[in-house]
């Protein structure tokens, strides 16, 4: 018996991987998070699975159920969305899975903030422009920001933002943001990235509608960085015909012989 924590994705149901998929028409337990995870994958349970949607349970309730599964000996599929690296309330499941000496693994989803870059059809790395994304929040309810980690200290470093679970702030992102990266910075909020109703608005921080805050939800992502709408940036050297690379040796004197690749 082994609990199968998934990375459903983002919302699309064709966003899983090969191995979540086969995972979970594998398992004889299926947890899901309803209001993350879209039905339709659920049509990858076997037809006598047990689904039960974890969104009104508590931890002690959600552990209830994989203590039922772990000494009936059925495989568990555990369901998030996204990827389970962030902000998926796994760590506290897992720790309490290694005391009871449950067995577990973990297979990687496609993240939100992939998905909404996706949807704008946009690198955020672009070469001379922004070499680094910081995935962060606000503070909220369930769980504080720590001490030090905050939006200006981020913004300081001139990165792309990736600002989760933070619309319902979008007033005090703004004003924090701004003295930064300047008024004129682009800015994407993307609602239900890669789901059939997702949602784009591009604007500037100066530009951004604050009557979004009453308008989306808090799944709603926030991205901000100049890399967002940049035509005018370096050509990486990773493709140029005089870069020497270990796949492509140039010149007399490579750096990697071509008898050695």
């Amino acid at each position: 018996m082994t609990v199968h924590f998934i990375g459903a994705g983002p919302g699309a149901a064709d966003l899983i991987t090969l191995r979540g998929r086969d995972l979970i028409a594998t398992s004889q337990v299926c947890l899901y998070a309803g209001s993350l995870v879209p039905q339709a994958l659920l049509s990858h349970c076997p037809k006598d699975a047990r689904i039960v949607n974890t969104a009104p349970l508590s931890l002690d309730e959600i552990m209830d159920e994989i203590n039922a599964a772990h000494h009936a000996g059925h495989d568990v599929a555990r369901l998030h969305s996204g990827d389970l690296s962030i902000w998926s309330a796994m760590g506290e499941q897992l720790r309490r899975l290694r005391a009871l000496d449950i067995p577990y693994d973990v297979t990687p989803g496609v993240p939100s903030f992939a998905a909404a870059a996706a949807a704008l059809g946009t690198e955020l790395t672009l070469p001379g422009i922004a070499q680094s994304v910081i995935l962060t929040r606000t503070s909220g309810r369930a769980t504080a920001m720590p001490s030090g980690e905050n939006l200006a200290a981020f913004a300081a470093t001139g990165a792309v933002l990736a600002l989760h679970l933070s619309i319902h702030l979008l007033d005090e992102v703004l004003v924090t943001l701004t003295p930064y990266y300047g008024p004129d910075c682009p800015v994407a909020v993307v609602w239900r990235a890669s789901w059939p109703d997702q949602r784009i608005i591009r604007a500037t921080l100066e530009t951004l509608d604050l009557g979004l805050m009453g308008e989306l939800e808090r799944t709603a992502l926030i991205l901000v960085g100049r890399s967002l709408a940049q035509e005018d940036f370096d050509e990486s050297r990773l493709y140029a015909g005089d870069y020497d690379r270990r796949y492509r040796p140039v010149g007399t004197d490579p750096r990697f012989p071509k008898d050695i690749v």
